[in-house]
């Protein structure tokens, strides 16, 4: 074989090498340990999301990722974290959208949820559904509405916090069915779904991520989806607007933030990494597994726009029942 021939194979092997090897360090946008911050405690359902997006990411970019958990003060404590950090795109934010578009209407932070956070990637989303006890009579909404009625001041609702879409549907449905469901707020959806599965309290509008594990136990009963179509994971059960309320269409997205600072480049860099790790087979199996719900790929205008709205609609559904801070 000629010399010539073997160096240049040679060389092209060793290209090959080189290639593979940068593949990593190309897609990182930061030669530093990236911190994802998540304002949440850890063993919540956003921490299980932000681990294993964090994990693949890692694994993807060959750098490391740390999960930092920053709970409290309505998620001023890990977006201050997020402001207070050099805008080189090294902190960023994994977080539902309600910390910026519900929380802010009823609780006092020390952010403008409008200008101090950038969206960049929505990962999954979370669709709120309306459960009842087992041994509630009602089978199907409607029934539901009936014996509501029919034990006037008698039931009650839950939600997982005050001011929350949780709480919004319920107040929302009691206006257009007649129903006076009275409001039991809790500190979260599971000290919540235990009274309702115990018969205490009648219904609950729960997040499908914490109630779904119930449902497919038989703890639970399923009326309806707040949304416009029926979710593949329950397709037995039918939409608020298929009923007649196509108002009460209420979910919460997951995904990545960033300060507004960060650098456009960087930010293109930082959804390119998020989505392919989002939409490895491993974290896709993993969260729907969890009971989320796939979204469609947006831009970080498209997503920034998202949140506008849903802040809006959010501070009219407030002002409309009267929810005090």
């Amino acid at each position: 074989m000629p010399v010539r021939l073997v160096l240049s194979r040679a060389r092209r092997a060793a290209v090959c090498v080189a290639l593979t090897l940068a593949m990593p360090a190309a897609m990182a946008w930061n030669d530093k340990p990236i911190r994802m911050l998540v304002p949440a405690p850890p063993g919540g359902t956003m921490d299980v999301m932000a681990r294993l997006l964090s994990e693949q990411l890692a694994a993807n970019l060959g750098q490391t990722v740390v999960v930092d958990n920053k709970p409290g003060a309505g998620g001023a404590i890990a977006i201050n974290a997020m402001m207070a950090a050099p805008p080189d795109g090294q902190t960023i934010l994994f977080s539902s959208e309600n910390v910026l578009t519900e929380i802010p209407h009823v609780m006092k932070v020390s952010f403008n949820p409008m200008e101090d956070v950038k969206p960049v990637v929505a990962v999954a989303k979370s669709t709120l559904i309306m459960v009842g006890s087992t041994a509630l009579p009602p089978n199907d909404l409607p029934s539901l509405v009936g014996y509501v009625k029919a034990h006037p001041g008698e039931l009650s609702f839950a939600s997982y916090s005050t001011g929350t879409v949780s709480h919004y549907a319920g107040l929302m449905m009691n206006q257009r069915t007649g129903m006076d469901l009275q409001h039991l707020p809790f500190a979260g959806s599971p000290p919540a779904l235990t009274q309702v599965m115990g018969g205490q309290i009648t219904v609950m509008y729960d997040g499908m991520v914490t109630s779904l594990p119930y449902l497919k136990a038989g703890k639970l009963k399923a009326y309806a989806l707040a949304a416009k179509e029926r979710s593949p994971l329950l397709p037995q059960v039918p939409t608020f607007a298929e009923l007649g309320y196509p108002d009460i269409d209420f979910n919460n997205w997951y995904g990545v933030f960033a300060s507004p600072k960060v650098p456009a480049d960087v930010v293109q860099k930082i959804q390119a990494a998020v989505n392919k790790a989002a939409s490895s087979p491993k974290v896709q199996e993993q969260i729907l597994g969890l009971g989320f719900e796939r979204i469609p790929a947006q831009s970080a205008a498209q997503l920034s726009q998202a949140l506008r709205t849903e802040f809006d609609r959010n501070a009219g559904i407030v002002k409309a029942n009267h929810i005090q801070p």
